[in-house]
């Protein structure tokens, strides 16, 4: 069963995990008050739009040869590398709104290179949580993982608001003192966090991508696994946005439509805490395909209703089960990965999952402005069924059984047979 306590116990992963949830919580900040600060220096809506582009950016195109270095080079460094460049570089756009000399260049900069620093770590903190953490508890340790996400995104923008009310330049400082808590956190971690040792001739960075490309395309369960998450993405973000985007053309106020972040901010939380527990209970496989569908019931009340507290309510039962699917199968694809590619494994599938992104935004507003609200709702609602037929269609995933026995599958596979 799930131990919170016997993971508690584990000193290198809550090193580990504390100082990424105060780093994550505030850049959480950082990304809140980077359009606000840029809208209010310019007028420009779109340079406002491109602070926030542009840490994207530099986080998606930094994580394919993150993973080959996180294969390659000692990951605790790679982590506290980052780290340390976050701690300088919002330091610095800090002492510059304090002296009043920031300006729009220097904040874009510091977004894209503070995105190319999230890239670089993400593969690293994949494969460093595989080595800290014992097999049987990685369930547990991706859902804490997920609460840490969840947490962040709904206290950060309240946070940051009262810290940019404050001074413009108190965000970006309690920023660097984020990152320089996780800096001292990661020094706290004893598990040899090195390489795996390679006897191969040295590989070039491409080919070291090609190789995980390879890895995922040659493996039926990390090839569904792949293409399902980017379009299920891609779909449901798309939807999120309509809902939204339908809720502001009702003309209900901010707050309002505020409330239904905040509610899916609580249930991704509720969901994180419940979520090794239905793990436990629940085959993997089967857990994967209940949260492929669990959007499409769900779509029937915001195609007739269009209010708030629908969409609220719709979104909020969604994620109260989806921590448990990204927890219960990110574990056994990270547990069933060699180690020496955990990094190009990690780094493959959300690069291809995240590259899809830019696009829910223009979908959301192509089928809004081309068949209305209600209709749009009802046709993506569509299309994440089609999309859910992927995983259910699948033996490779419907075979995943649960966590006990894939882990004791893994345990007997590797003890060399009796001669």
């Amino acid at each position: 069963m799930p131990d919170y306590r016997r993971l508690a116990g584990n000193r290198d992963f809550t090193a580990l995990w504390i100082g990424q949830t105060v780093s994550e919580l505030g850049s959480r900040v950082s990304m809140f008050v980077f359009p606000l600060i840029a809208f209010s220096m310019t007028g420009s809506a779109m340079i406002a739009a491109l602070a926030e582009a542009l840490h994207l950016l530099g986080l998606a195109a930094t994580l394919l040869p993150a993973g080959v270095l996180a294969d390659r080079l000692d990951r605790l460094r790679l982590m506290r590398f980052a780290s340390g460049a976050g701690v300088l570089l919002y330091a610095s756009l800090a002492l510059a709104a304090v002296g009043d000399h920031l300006t729009i260049p220097h904040l874009l900069v510091v977004a894209l290179l503070t995105g190319v620093g999230a890239g670089l770590f993400a593969p690293a903190e994949t494969s460093a949580v595989r080595a800290v953490v014992p097999t049987e508890d990685l369930p547990t340790a991706l859902s804490q993982n997920q609460a840490r996400q969840h947490v962040a995104s709904l206290v950060g923008a309240p946070l940051g608001g009262v810290l940019y009310g404050a001074a413009r330049w108190a965000p970006f400082l309690a920023d660097a003192v984020s990152f320089a808590v996780s800096w001292v956190l990661l020094g706290r971690i004893h598990t040899d966090l090195s390489a795996p040792t390679y006897d191969g001739p040295r590989q070039r960075v491409r080919e070291g991508l090609r190789e995980g490309f390879e890895f995922i395309w040659s493996r039926p369960f990390f090839r569904v696994l792949m293409v399902w998450s980017a379009l299920t993405n891609l779909v449901t973000n798309a939807l999120f946005f309509v809902a939204i985007l339908r809720l502001i053309q009702g003309g209900f106020h901010p707050f309002q439509i505020g409330l239904v972040e905040t509610a899916a901010g609580l249930a991704g939380i509720v969901g994180a805490i419940a979520a090794p527990w239905l793990i436990d209970r629940i085959a993997t496989g089967s857990l994967t395909i209940a949260i492929a569908w669990s959007f499409v019931p769900l779509v029937v009340p915001m195609v007739l209703w269009n209010n708030p507290a629908v969409v609220a309510t719709a979104v909020s039962l969604v994620l109260l089960l989806n921590p448990a699917g990204n927890a219960g199968i990110g574990a056994y694809r990270i547990a069933v990965t060699p180690p020496e590619l955990i990094g190009r494994t990690q780094s493959c599938s959300q690069f291809t999952s995240m590259s899809v992104m830019p696009l829910a935004p223009v979908l959301a507003g192509a089928f809004l402005s081309g068949i209305g609200g209600g209709a749009a709702i009802a046709a993506l609602g569509a299309l994440t069924a089609v999309i859910a037929l992927i995983p259910t269609l699948s033996r490779s995933v419907r075979a995943v059984p649960r966590p006990a026995v894939w882990q004791a599958d893994l345990v007997d596979a590797a003890v060399p047979a009796a001669a």
